[in-house]
């Protein structure tokens, strides 16, 4: 069920019952509506081990897809990946379905996804609808899942509560089109909610401060609790195997530390022959003759430049700081670049997390 508030009063209130402007007269006075801004950094969860008690705390599925702003002005819509890029074109859907949204001005802030059969995100089933990394086929079947209302009508909300943007938000989507729908907030405890999430495989839960404005980078204001952890990490090599999927046995693995990197362990599991063969082609064009991390000595093995991305899931750390019962998901675009794995030097496998 989605627990929502009333807004009675207050700016926030006008701005949600307010029509939607009319085109301005030129000879009239310019109004003063706040500048749409060009791009948004979004807003990061923050990675926590249990969710947060209180009722200040709002619940919502954590979705595992494309981290999307979806900018719509007058004539035009614009849907922007967190690294930046325009992939518009790569989600027809869900840029035509805003469209029907009847908006003037907006920024949504939400996640594209493929869901699986049993109706949770699949992020390999998404890369597979565009084509791995660099790929140029559409998603035409993604979803978006629309959590939060950057701007709307002329007007920046990102310092209203998220209690107030999530209102304006709902009553704007209304009951939603084919690909545009609301990432509901789920009215439970957050120890039962995040309990039940991992009884049905999914990723895990996101927990919101009612009351926090929307800042962007990782404040603390949006939490994480994930029940199989997934990292991005970077390739730094791999293991050559004849008998392995499209030649790779492991791939070797490394997460940032300050300004160097650290090797976290191997990944052998999760590849498919078609995933391994397309990304040793990929590999053999950064072959380097010693491995970037300094302090690892693997014979045998391939080294290549650390500029390619991959997501692992695991299950927990091992005492030296390797990954335990890692498996992979899928290479990281260069559209969701900047979000590697960094390691806490204090609490040494604590991370800043996407």
């Amino acid at each position: 069920m989605c627990a929502r508030r009333v807004l009675r009063s207050g700016p926030a209130a006008e701005i949600a019952r307010s029509p939607l402007p009319k085109r301005r007269d030129a000879r009239q006075r310019a109004l003063a509506f706040d500048p749409m801004p060009d791009r948004v950094e979004p807003c990061l969860a923050l990675l926590a081990s249990r969710p947060p008690i209180g009722d200040q705390w709002a619940y919502e599925v954590k979705w595992d897809g494309y981290r999307l702003a979806v900018h719509i002005e007058p004539g035009a819509v614009r849907i922007i990946t967190r690294g930046g890029h325009d992939w518009t074109r790569r989600f027809p859907s869900i840029a035509h379905d805003v469209r029907e949204l009847a908006l003037d001005t907006a920024i949504l802030d939400g996640e594209a996804v493929a869901l699986d059969a049993r109706g949770a995100s699949d992020f390999g089933g998404l890369q597979k609808a565009l084509g791995g990394r660099g790929g140029k086929r559409f998603a035409s079947e993604a979803i978006f899942y629309a959590f939060d209302l950057l701007y709307l009508n002329g007007r920046d909300l990102r310092a209203l509560s998220l209690d107030e943007r999530r209102k304006m938000l709902a009553d704007r989507l209304g009951a939603g089109h084919s690909s545009i729908r609301l990432s509901e907030e789920v009215d439970a405890d957050g120890a039962q909610f995040m309990k039940l999430a991992c009884e049905l495989d999914l990723e895990g839960i996101i927990a919101k401060r009612r009351d926090a404005p929307y800042r962007s980078g990782r404040g603390g204001e949006w939490l994480k609790i994930k029940c199989v952890q997934s990292e991005t990490f970077l390739i730094i090599g791999w293991e050559a195997s004849a008998a392995a999927l499209g030649g790779i046995g492991r791939l070797l693995l490394a997460a940032r530390r300050g300004s160097a990197l650290v090797y976290v362990g191997s990944v052998g599991t999760g590849l498919t022959t078609k995933t391994a063969t397309e990304l040793r082609r990929r590999l053999m064009s950064l072959l380097i003759d010693k491995p970037a991390v300094t302090g690892i000595a693997k014979k045998g093995m391939r080294w290549v430049e650390p500029t390619l991305s991959a997501e692992i899931a695991f299950r927990a750390w091992t005492n030296d700081g390797k990954l335990r019962h890692a498996s992979f998901k899928g290479v990281r675009d260069d559209a969701d670049a900047g979000e590697i794995f960094v390691i806490d030097p204090v609490r040494d496998c604590a991370a800043t997390m996407r």
